[in-house]
């Protein structure tokens, strides 16, 4: 077996892992079920995977590197620092959209703690990515000065919380375009103060975070 048609063997297992996964989530799917559905004998997938766990963890491996290194060729040739935002959230969301259903079997039945190592290094990843396109907001006056890291936080938490919303409440899931205009234009209109101070709790909060 020839280095290319293996990985090509691998590609085929892991987009029909992703289709049982998918429809019978991460108990109810058997090594045999996607057996079958690569057309491929149970002997031949464990030489290339030697569990269900092995296959499942590799499954969700390449799908993080995939939407990482997705989203850094797509932001390439974006000038500006606005829009490479807007594209970022809109991908994000996108991605997740298109792969609900196993998104629902991997937290509904595994839990967020699965391949933990793997997600802390793909969220560090894609926070460094917003922290670079902030400081190039903040360099070429786009953006105002604020705290780059704290802000890249904000942004990527706010993309984790839409993909739980997908698993505890599916109706909460919100616009991309619309959660664009709040975190790039804010809430309040200019010139509006209310609460203790002439300041909301959000509004201290976010300068807080924002410097």
């Amino acid at each position: 077996m020839n280095r290319r048609s293996g990985e090509e063997s691998r590609k085929n297992i892991l987009n029909a892992a992703r289709r049982v996964f998918s429809k019978y989530g991460y108990k109810g799917a058997s090594m045999r079920m996607i057996a079958k559905c690569a057309d491929i004998s149970l002997g031949g997938l464990y030489v290339y995977f030697r569990s269900k766990e092995d296959l499942y963890s590799t499954l969700i491996v390449r799908s993080l590197e995939s939407l990482l290194k997705e989203t850094k060729e797509t932001l390439h040739n974006i000038a500006d620092p606005a829009e490479a935002i807007r594209i970022l959230l809109s991908r994000r969301v996108q991605y997740a959209r298109r792969h609900r259903e196993l998104i629902l079997a991997m937290g509904k039945e595994q839990g967020f703690s699965f391949c933990n190592k793997e997600r802390k290094k793909f969220y560090a990843e894609q926070r460094r990515l917003v922290e670079e396109i902030v400081r190039k907001g903040i360099a070429s006056g786009t953006f105002r000065e604020c705290s780059a890291q704290e802000v890249a936080k904000i942004i990527v938490c706010t993309l984790r919380g839409f993909i739980l919303s997908m698993i505890v409440e599916p109706d909460a899931m919100f616009s991309p375009d619309d959660c664009s205009a709040l975190l790039l234009e804010g809430l309040l209109r200019k010139g509006v103060r209310c609460g203790e101070n002439g300041k909301t709790g959000v509004q201290t909060s976010l300068e807080k975070a924002m410097g």
